[in-house]
């Protein structure tokens, strides 16, 4: 007898909660992910979760990443600054760009970190073909670019299997903020949003089409939920 190869999800739909935010601040939002991770570590039954929001403006470094990176003084500045648990570098949050913080369990999809880096990567592709906008993958390189133009990020931490950060694709935000890191660590490449291409498009409307895709790519069927 041949063993089968298919994941838990090519043969049963998981549910996922959706939880819709508008603006949240950045520590209510890690600590809520932390809260929903580690209820799924402790109970592996429950159903899937992704947070969709925005972010005042905040800065947050992976927890290896390096301070060359930041061309301000972090004790002095006044921007809120913040070292997680993520992998990656320095990257810029604010308003007009659609976080996405999915806490899934892999065990049920693929237990590889390379295969959820690269359906994350497919998610926001399927959302840029969306409105007529090809997104890119670069060799070695995380994320997503249009026309060599970085607009979306990728960052996760991963505990028993338990996901938690994730994606951030700029739709329509003011990316001078950018201007004070060397985002993700990569001097060469410069950073866009979505609105460059499509003057006038709204985060909200980017926000439903980001959810279809998300359900399309793991498989998963959404249950709104309004609880914090």
């Amino acid at each position: 007898m041949i063993a089968s190869t298919k994941t838990l999800t090519e043969t049963h739909r998981r549910c996922c909660y959706l939880y819709n935010r508008e603006l949240i601040s950045y520590s209510l939002a890690w600590d809520w992910q932390k809260k929903l991770l580690q209820e799924r570590i402790d109970n592996p039954s429950l159903h899937d979760a992704l947070i969709l929001l925005e972010h005042p403006p905040v800065y947050t470094l992976g927890q290896g990443a390096s301070l060359d990176f930041v061309k301000f003084d972090i004790d002095k500045s006044g921007f809120e600054v913040y070292r997680v648990e993520r992998g990656g570098e320095v990257t810029y949050h604010c308003p007009g760009q659609l976080v996405g913080y999915p806490i899934i369990n892999l065990r049920y999809y693929r237990q590889d970190l390379h295969w959820y880096l690269r359906q994350l990567e497919e998610v926001l592709i399927k959302v840029l073909a969306v409105y007529g906008l090809k997104g890119d993958r670069l060799n070695r390189l995380t994320g997503v670019w249009v026309e060599g133009v970085k607009v979306g990020a990728i960052g996760i931490k991963v505990s028993r299997w338990v996901t938690m950060h994730g994606f951030a694709l700029n739709v329509c935000p003011d990316l001078t903020g950018f201007e004070q890191i060397v985002p993700c660590g990569i001097a060469d490449k410069a950073v866009g949003s979505m609105a460059q291409w499509i003057p006038g498009i709204k985060l909200e409307e980017v926000r439903t089409q980001l959810a279809v895709a998300f359900a399309e790519v793991f498989r998963v069927d959404f249950i709104e939920n309004q609880e914090l």
